[in-house]
């Protein structure tokens, strides 16, 4: 485990060290200031969040917003990277302890796919501690897991999306009070994070969750990708309009795309955990059904930034075997793509609806399905392939 650490702290400051070098650099598009914003408000001003100012994220959150703003030595972009390079070395001992060196140091690596949207982005604390949840669960440390995944649900809310396939495991593994107690820890935890915020401000902490919910159908999402193809295809007009932080299409089909996707991935949602639920799954169905969940949770979505694909940064590289390899090579494919465009070119999507970055936009969200479908596919169709061309060639020898 030590050895593992120090290779883990060395890859990521490597890694860390390169996202500030060349075309890194270029076109930053940040956030550091409205979380610098948040954490100053609480640590100088000492306001309450959601009463005295609006957050629009969950309280889970504010731990990231505001250890840098505590930290008066350094710039708080310096102390924000660092924390986040803290969780990035987390993470990959998470997934060291899941599945072994290649899983750590394909999340180790990952960021340099992405780009340097990593480093200022706090995505990396909810992920963090998602994939340790998993690993505590699996070492049999349930009471740990729980407040783990209580915690990253208080952070961003999409680990929620794991609690059915945790909880369904539990269950099988040792029973359903087990799962029980697991629950109500987990339930616990994430309403120690709320509790007091909605004690003090209940419209503030309602109006955070109206922010995330009620937005619009985001440009990079998989149906606004469709429609500004279509629009491409057939000069249908679309819009883009900025509100809720983000730069939303507008115009004919958006209204409705927004709710077919958001049904589509519902339903798909379901199928999975109905699908877990039937199986005698292993730990290597655990840990591919959990990536799958979350990456059916991003491609149908109505927001789909491109810090989203961070949460799958310790989840992909889980996956063992085969399917692993082409899991991996499907999500590195998408962090590709989604850096081809973002940060440096994404002005001329948003504001012209550019082919070039349309057509970019499109074949990430496109890879992010198929990547959901490899992880979830029930027959490992792949390798039945492989095995009927290797059959063929055998037979197609024999002859010879």
């Amino acid at each position: 485990m030590i050895r593992a650490a120090l290779v883990a702290v060395v890859l990521v400051a490597a890694v860390w060290g390169v996202l500030h070098v060349g075309w890194y650099g270029h076109g930053q598009i940040v956030d550091y200031g409205v979380y610098q914003r948040y954490g100053d408000k609480v640590v100088n001003e000492h306001a309450v969040p959601y009463r005295d100012f609006d957050l629009e994220y969950p309280p889970g959150a504010l731990p990231a917003f505001v250890a840098p703003s505590l930290v008066e030595r350094f710039d708080y972009r310096k102390a924000f990277q660092t924390l986040m390079a803290v969780c990035l070395i987390a993470a990959a001992l998470g997934a060291f302890l899941i599945a072994g060196l290649r899983a750590a140091v394909l999340t180790a690596v990952a960021p340099l796919a992405l780009g340097s949207v990593v480093l200022s982005r706090f995505d990396l604390w909810p992920a963090t501690l998602t994939v340790l949840a998993l690993a505590a669960l699996l070492r049999r440390h349930p009471v740990l897991s729980g407040v783990l995944i209580g915690t990253a649900f208080a952070a961003k809310l999409w680990p929620a999306v794991l609690v059915p396939l945790l909880a369904i495991w539990i269950a099988r593994s040792d029973g359903g009070r087990a799962a029980g107690r697991w629950l109500a820890v987990a339930a616990a935890t994430a309403a120690a994070w709320f509790l007091p915020f909605v004690i003090l401000s209940p419209g503030g902490v309602a109006h955070s969750f109206h922010a995330q919910f009620a937005r619009p159908l985001q440009l990079e999402s998989l149906g606004a990708s469709l429609l500004i193809a279509w629009h491409h295809l057939t000069a249908e007009r679309l819009f883009v309009e900025s509100s809720y932080g983000s730069q939303n299409v507008i115009g004919p089909g958006t209204h409705a795309a927004a709710i077919i996707t958001s049904v589509v991935g519902v339903l798909a949602l379901a199928a999975v955990y109905v699908a877990f639920a039937r199986r005698t799954p292993d730990v290597g169905d655990l840990l591919r059904y959990a990536a799958g969940a979350v990456a059916v949770t991003l491609a149908f979505g109505k927001v789909f930034s491109p810090q989203f694909l961070i949460w799958l940064f310790p989840l992909v590289p889980l996956v063992r075997g085969r399917r692993g390899i082409w899991a991996s090579s499907l999500f590195f494919l998408a962090l590709v793509l989604t850096q081809l465009w973002f940060p440096e070119r994404y002005w001329p999507l948003a504001n012209y609806l550019a082919p070039t970055q349309s057509l970019e936009v499109l074949a990430r969200n496109l890879a992010v399905v198929a990547l959901a479908a490899v992880l979830l596919l029930e027959h490992d169709v792949l390798g039945e392939h492989r095995a009927r061309v290797e059959a063929l060639e055998g037979v197609r020898g024999q002859v010879e």
